[in-house]
């Protein structure tokens, strides 16, 4: 289940009670309720408290719902482009946006308040960017754990590293969603498909391939620890379920070794499954629930690589360019 922060960091909100209220009732519906990801929950109260903090600045006194409701376009527009100022960009700023609109719907549904001005303001432009995945040899290297070699780490370590990105890349999985399968659904032996809940709790079939299978059956055979059924598949240096942040680190030593940019990541992996599909001749759709888009406007940035890829390779290699 998400988390949103906990009632001692509610209470320290730079606004009134009655807003700090509303505020910890929000975020509590966008756990249980909407089902957001723990991380979207963290941004948006993140993106709430920098308002209510500019609103208290502005107007000298901690906000009270009223003043969120009554504030001016001037004052969200004042607002996003003291952020900007900051260095925020605008896919951030618009996150805010979104963030604070979603707020104002939750006080007005509670409460009868509308806030009128957010509706008055459009969100800022944000440049779209393309993913950059990483080239097949360099994916393949990522899901091994020769680049590590050198390393003074166990075994099964390296190999429990090179599994879960391997079903990044094989399977284009998020990294959570690796993280997140349990050992009694582990794709070894005969299985070609597990099921994945990815973002709002949205079910997805994602296929496994015997290189994939082989990495997870590899970990699970020096893996030190007997695993419970119920239990994760993937277990830290102590048996405890493993954190996020240790196979980014992983991904980060490998990429040294490699020589690649800090773009290569563990999600650059998903980005590249997709990318690679794309280029043997994969349908748009297709990989769009692999992936688990919900909109297929999300999937089709892939197909911006693609023709970048194919332009970069036009001017450097043709004749005429």
């Amino acid at each position: 289940m998400p988390k949103f922060p906990p009632p001692t960091e509610l209470r320290v909100l730079p606004a009134a009670p009655d807003l700090v209220a509303a505020v910890a009732a929000w975020l509590q519906h966008l756990a249980h309720e909407r089902h957001l990801s723990a991380r979207t929950i963290e941004a948006y109260g993140r993106d709430a408290r920098q308002f209510l903090s500019f609103l208290e600045t502005r107007f000298g006194a901690p906000p009270r719902i009223i003043d969120f409701t009554d504030c001016a376009p001037g004052d969200l527009r004042a607002f996003l482009a003291h952020r900007r100022t900051e260095g925020v960009e605008g896919r951030s700023l618009q996150r805010a946006l979104s963030a604070l609109k979603s707020l104002a719907r939750h006080i007005a549904r509670e409460s009868g308040q509308s806030a009128a001005a957010l509706g008055a303001v459009r969100a800022p432009k944000a440049g779209r960017r393309l993913p950059r995945p990483l080239s097949p040899a360099d994916a393949k290297a990522m899901t091994t754990t020769a680049p590590r070699e050198g390393e003074a780490r166990e075994p099964w370590v390296l190999a429990r590293d090179a599994a879960v990105l391997a079903l990044c890349y094989g399977a284009g999985l998020r990294i959570s969603e690796a993280l997140s399968i349990r050992r009694g659904d582990a794709p070894v032996g005969e299985t070609d498909a597990i099921t994945i809940v990815g973002k709002g709790q949205k079910s997805r079939s994602a296929p496994i391939i015997p290189a994939v299978r082989k990495a997870v059956e590899d970990y699970l055979s020096l893996c030190p620890y007997a695993l419970k059924p119920a239990g994760p598949l993937f277990v830290g240096a102590k048996g405890g379920p493993l954190s996020p942040r240790i196979v980014q680190l992983a991904m980060a030593r490998m990429r040294g070794a490699l020589g690649l940019p800090e773009t290569a990541t563990p999600h650059a992996l998903r980005h590249s499954f997709a990318t690679h599909l794309l280029a043997r001749g994969g349908d748009l759709r297709t990989i769009q629930d692999l992936l688990g888009h919900a909109s297929l406007s999300t999937t089709q940035v892939y197909t911006g690589v693609d023709s970048a890829r194919l332009l970069a390779a036009y001017r450097s290699a043709h004749p005429r360019a």
